[in-house]
């Protein structure tokens, strides 16, 4: 006889199964995910994130319901332009077909490997990776997510050269596992946890004078550096850009230091700022590079970092001194192949570099249009960022926006930005959208900012 509590946990799943099922709901059935999802996040999720939503939208209780291309719809039918991009992950767009089919096609084959014998998917991903990174990458290690890209990317760099010791830079974000968030340079996600790996040594983004400086310190005291960490653009920095010559003097600093240089591509990569990979602008090859967000088409999670051969002569030796279960399952590799075909064929970093220069160009005509609240506008590609006078005048951009169809968000690291991250799939018609839209929220904020 079926334990009382376990029958109920069946007739509620079975629910949600034939919710899941359904092409359409009715009014009611809308009413109620609303409310079931509302008290579901209150009791077994987290209220902050419910108190998070009232602070940034005009509607908390707004619950996605499907995706397309540029855009998504909440369960009523609102349809917004997605201009955040899941942080970076639509790049190929919303439920791409190719990738979709890609992803059905093997479910229907096989979902999950055995662990013991050869899956394909990992070998043919593994060679894509090699054919379309920069230099001579030439290895790949499949993880679920960018935190792991980092961490496996920070343990390879202890591997190979035997040190203890790391650079990253001040308003750099890595990921929040405890190796990544070592790296990761905002207090507050910092603080409850520490104490945190040491030897982590961080210095202002955009400045090779400094880490030069670190890298000799260090050196002079005997804990040399191991690897250099950077984003080739600062994503939740607030999409900071460096100068030109930043990364080539870097790449020049850790050579002459016999450090690693580990680039965080995980939002700027597969296509977002113009080129396939950020580093390409700056014709520079790191020793690691790390991805994730985008690698999967926008349709499953998948994540990876990539390396020279020597640095991966340990798990050569040792091919079992790294592991994970679900990395580089066949599923998730199946969309990651579908997104590079897509991305290729589709000529979609290059067209990430003409809607970027078009929208970055509007943009900044804004910016002129209303000083009072807009301060800069920059960005490389389709990864741009906005900054606003203060952060109430950021918030309420972001808040006009969400109501009038359009979806931005700030950033964990610097709250007076929002981002423009649209995919880069995105139209120009859409595009216009955008603007008309902004320009509108942008004289109502103006209007409260006199």
């Amino acid at each position: 006889m079926t334990d009382p509590k376990y029958a109920q946990v069946i007739q509620e799943s079975q629910l949600y199964l034939d919710l899941i099922a359904k092409k359409e709901l009715t009014r009611e059935e809308k009413d109620w995910v609303v409310q079931s999802t509302v008290e579901a996040f209150r009791d077994h999720v987290n209220p902050g994130f419910l108190e998070y939503r009232k602070s940034v939208s005009t509607d908390y209780t707004s619950v996605e319901w499907c995706d397309s291309g540029s855009t998504f719809t909440d369960v009523y039918g609102k349809e917004y332009i997605d201009c955040l991009g899941g942080f970076g992950i639509y790049n190929v767009g919303h439920r791409h077909p190719k990738v979709i089919e890609a992803v059905i096609n093997q479910l229907q084959r096989q979902a999950l490997h055995s662990q013991e014998l050869l899956d394909p998917l990992r070998g043919f991903l593994a060679k894509l990776l090699a054919q379309i990174t920069p230099g001579d990458l030439q290895y790949a290690f499949f993880v679920n997510s960018g935190t792991e890209s980092v961490e496996g990317a920070l343990k390879f760099a202890r591997m190979y050269t035997g040190r203890r010791s790391f650079i990253a830079t001040t308003r750099g974000f890595h990921g929040k596992s405890l190796g990544s968030l070592s790296a990761t340079a905002k207090g507050v996600f910092r603080q409850p946890f520490l104490p945190l790996i040491p030897g982590f040594h961080h210095v202002p983004y955009g400045d090779a004078a400094a880490i030069e400086m670190m890298l000799e310190s260090c050196a002079f005291i005997g804990e040399d550096v191991a690897a250099v960490v950077l984003e080739p653009i600062q994503g939740e920095g607030g999409v900071i850009v460096p100068p030109d010559d930043y990364l080539p003097r870097v790449r020049e600093l850790c050579d002459k230091y016999g450090a690693l240089l580990i680039l965080d591509e995980v939002q700027t990569g597969m296509g977002r700022t113009g080129k396939m990979f950020c580093c390409e602008h700056y014709h520079v090859v790191p020793d690691i590079l790390c991805l994730a967000k985008a690698f999967g088409g926008g349709v499953m999670p998948i994540g990876a970092f990539v390396s020279r051969r020597e640095i991966w002569e340990k798990l050569i030796d040792n091919p079992i001194l790294h592991s994970t279960t679900f990395g580089g399952n066949p599923v998730c590799c199946a969309a990651a192949i579908a997104n590079i075909n897509v991305l290729l064929s589709e000529n979609l970093p290059q067209r990430a570099a003409e809607s970027g220069a078009y929208m970055i160009g509007r943009l900044r005509e804004l910016a002129e249009k209303y000083p009072q609240v807009v301060l800069e506008v920059r960005g490389k590609g389709l990864m741009i960022g906005i900054e606003f006078v203060n952060n109430e005048l950021g918030y309420a951009v972001a808040k006009g926006l969400f109501d009038n169809g359009v979806l931005v968000a700030g950033t964990y690291i610097n709250s007076k930005s929002i981002r423009i991250e649209p995919p880069l799939t995105i139209s120009r018609e859409q595009q216009d959208q955008v603007i008309e839209r902004l320009d509108k929220v942008l004289a109502e904020v103006s209007k409260m900012a006199g």
